[in-house]
């Protein structure tokens, strides 16, 4: 049984916004605006659901609130969040979707975590005409699919594996070992990747795959560690991100280049390392506090709100942004779903990112990469977006 939509207007108090000041009773006064979601709170999406997207939707929920409500055309209107537990599960995901834009016709949605449940609710959506933002999909087959309503806001595999391999050839690598998870996020970066280092020079000593769930990946990390590659490549998810590099670092695996994608970004990635044992560990990261002062604003106001909890430095940032975007449309079209979608997809948009905009479904953002630093998930590649200079040379695991 799907669960039973978890519906949370929230109210925000009092606020001064310039020189304006919205009274709560006026809040309550103009007709909610609707916002359906269902999204990870249990099941193994959790871990990246609640991290890189739902606790932005609440944030954003709140300061939109604060402020008077969402600005619809000129007229504050206060948001009411319609959410549920999606459970990790693609089926219930779907029929919660179906619901909201089918019975429950709320006014927009967010979308889900994941390249899977993108897959699957980009289609339903683009049906039923809501614009989708989607900052947890990477997925060129899901980009190429050309769905009017849909907006990838992450860089896809092309454009993160693509700046990952010309930074290992800049900086002279040689051999690389590659394990990647055996789902659709995996597959498509595993072959971007392959893809990329087409006449390179760099040969592929080991590419191995391994199911969702894995609880150990020790026997396949000890034969990599045999032949001795320079770089490590890990395409994984936030759970197997740690387990990775927890038992390289119990075997003595210290390639010069370890990366390792979805959750390396994380501040439960540095908490369980530790600062020091993170130290040059490479990953999908995007952004962080030193990127622009609005996101070092949002940064703040994250860890605020959540007891010291950090966005991420990948997708959340692309979250706030597709947040960002989805405010200023609504401020300038309404909730005409059509115009909404002709507006996102003709106009440029400032946001924590810098100036964004989309070619077809896909974000004009190029590819990343980034490496913790001295505490910090700094972007070091490319050149013209790092926030610091990379280090070639991963210090020993500590």
């Amino acid at each position: 049984m799907v669960q039973q939509s978890k519906r949370t207007l929230l109210k925000g108090a009092a606020a001064t916004v310039g020189a304006a000041t919205f009274a709560p009773h006026l809040l309550a006064q103009q007709k909610p605006v609707r916002i359906g979601y269902a999204i990870a709170r249990t099941g193994p999406w959790a871990g990246g659901a609640q991290v890189s997207q739902e606790p932005n939707f609440l944030l954003w929920a709140e300061q939109q609130n604060a402020a008077g409500g969402l600005d619809v055309k000129g007229v504050r209107r206060p948001i009411e969040l319609v959410s549920s537990d999606d459970r990790s599960d693609i089926e219930t995901c779907v029929r919660s979707y179906e619901k909201l834009m089918g019975s429950d016709k709320v006014d927009l949605i967010l979308p889900p975590w994941g390249s899977n449940a993108n897959f699957a609710i980009a289609p339903l959506a683009n049906r039923y005409g809501y614009p989708m933002l989607a900052p947890t999909a990477l997925s060129r087959k899901l980009v190429d699919m050309r769905l009017p309503y849909f907006f990838s806001l992450l860089q896809q595999p092309d454009k993160m594996m693509g700046a990952l391999v010309d930074m290992l050839k800049a900086n002279g690598v040689k051999t690389i070992a590659i394990v990647y998870m055996d789902d659709l996020f995996g597959l498509e970066n595993f072959a971007a990747l392959n893809n990329a280092l087409k006449n390179t020079g760099i040969q592929v000593v080991e590419r191995k795959g391994y199911p969702l769930g894995v609880k150990d990946l020790s026997p396949v990390l000890r034969g990599i560690k045999d032949l001795n590659p320079d770089a490590f490549i890990g395409i994984t998810y936030p759970p197997d991100t740690i387990l990775a590099s927890k038992q390289a670092k119990e075997i003595g695996f210290n390639p010069k280049f370890f990366y390792a994608s979805v959750g390396t970004a994380f501040q439960l990635y540095k908490n369980v390392m530790t600062p020091a044992g993170a130290e040059g560990v490479l990953g999908m990261g995007s952004w962080n506090g030193k990127t622009s002062a609005a996101a070092k604003a949002y940064f703040d106001a994250h860890a605020k709100k959540f007891g010291g909890k950090e966005p991420d430095r990948w997708a959340s940032g692309h979250c706030w942004a597709g947040l960002e975007i989805l405010t200023e449309s609504v401020a300038k079209v309404g909730l005409d779903r059509k115009a909404l979608r002709d507006h996102i997809a003709k106009n440029e948009f400032k946001t924590i990112l810098g100036n964004i905009h989309f070619e077809g479904s896909e974000v004009s953002v190029p590819g990343t990469v980034s490496q913790w630093q001295n505490g910090e998930f700094e972007v070091v590649w490319p050149a013209k977006l790092a926030t610091a200079k990379l280090n070639p040379s991963k210090p020993v695991w500590k």
